[in-house]
C-alpha cells in the first residue's frame, strides 16, 4: 500500500491503514462508539459557541474522498469556543462521510445506531501557530460532530453545498463557494458529548477535543442521493461512486466520554 493511496477500499481501507500510519492503532483513535449508560454527565461543561463569518467560505473541493468546504483562517474571524475548549478555536474546514445507503455512513456510532452521514467541522488551536503545529498538541484541533439523518424533509440549509456537487463530479475538483454561514447547519440543541480522540483519516493524529452533538439534522433521501453521485475517480477515470468514505469505531482504551446534560 503506497503512502499517498489510502482510502476506503479493501486493498487500502481503515483496516490496514496502520501498515503506513502506525498512529492509526494508538490509544486515542476515533470515531467510537458511544453507549449512554457509559458516559458520564459532567456539570461543569459550559455551552460551545460558534460565532462564524460568512465570508471566510473561500471553495468547495471534491479530493477523491470527501467533499470539503475550505475556510479562511489567517486570522480570527470564524471561531469556537466553550464547551471543554480554552481559548477560541478557528474554523478551517468542514467535511463529510457518508454510506452508500441511509442505514450507515456516520463515523461515530450512538448505542448502536448508526445514521446516514456525519459532517465534521474542523477547528485549530491557533497558540500553536498554525496548523501544522496545532496537529502535534493534544489540545491542537477541536471538531464539531454532526449526524445526519434521514427523513421526510430536505434541510435547506445544505442546499448550497449539494448545488455545488455539479460543479466537483470529480476528483481533483474545486469551486469558488463563498458568503456561507456554517452554523446554519446546527441542530437546535446545543447538548454534547465531548472526548479526546484522534482524525479519523490517516495519519490519524490524536489532537482532537470531539464534540459531538446530540441531536441529528434532518436531510431528505433525495440529498443524500446528491452527495452519493460524487466521484472518486478523476474526470478522465471510469466513474466510481464516493460513497462509504467512512471509518469504523475503535477501541476506547479506558477514555471517559463526558455528556453536557443529563
Amino acid at each position: 500500500m503506497a503512502q499517498s493511496v489510502w482510502g476506503y477500499d479493501s486493498d487500502n481501507g481503515p483496516e490496514r491503514w496502520h501498515e503506513n500510519y502506525p498512529l492509526a492503532k494508538g490509544d486515542k483513535q476515533s470515531p467510537i462508539e458511544i453507549n449512554s449508560k457509559d458516559v458520564q454527565h459532567d456539570s461543569s461543561l459550559a455551552s460551545w459557541h460558534a460565532s462564524y463569518d460568512p465570508g471566510a467560505a473561500k471553495t468547495i473541493l471534491n479530493n477523491g474522498r470527501t467533499c470539503r468546504v475550505v475556510f479562511d483562517d489567517t486570522f480570527d474571524r470564524s471561531v469556537l469556543r466553550g464547551g471543554p475548549l480554552s481559548g477560541a478555536y478557528r474554523l478551517r474546514q468542514l467535511h463529510l462521510h457518508w454510506g452508500s445507503c441511509d442505514q450507515h455512513g456516520s463515523e461515530h456510532v450512538i448505542d448502536g445506531v448508526k445514521y446516514a452521514a456525519e459532517l465534521h467541522m474542523v477547528h485549530w488551536n491557533p497558540k500553536h501557530g498554525n496548523f501544522a503545529g496545532a496537529l502535534k498538541q493534544p489540545d491542537g484541533v477541536a471538531v464539531v460532530g454532526i449526524f445526519l439523518k434521514v427523513g421526510p424533509t430536505p434541510k435547506p440549509e445544505l442546499k448550497r453545498i449539494l448545488e455545488e456537487i455539479e460543479n466537483i463530479k470529480t476528483k481533483g475538483k474545486e469551486a469558488p463557494f463563498l458568503h456561507f454561514d456554517p452554523s446554519i447547519l446546527f441542530p437546535k440543541s446545543r447538548d454534547y458529548w465531548t472526548y479526546h480522540g484522534s482524525f479519523t483519516t490517516p495519519p490519524c493524529e490524536e489532537c482532537i477535543t470531539w464534540i459531538l452533538l446530540r441531536e441529528p439534522i434532518e436531510v431528505s433521501s433525495d440529498q443524500m442521493a446528491k452527495l452519493r453521485s460524487l466521484s472518486k475517480n478523476a474526470e478522465n477515470e471510469p466513474a466510481s461512486p464516493l460513497v462509504d468514505n467512512w471509518r469504523p469505531p475503535q477501541p476506547l482504551k479506558g477514555r471517559i466520554v463526558r455528556a453536557s446534560f443529563k
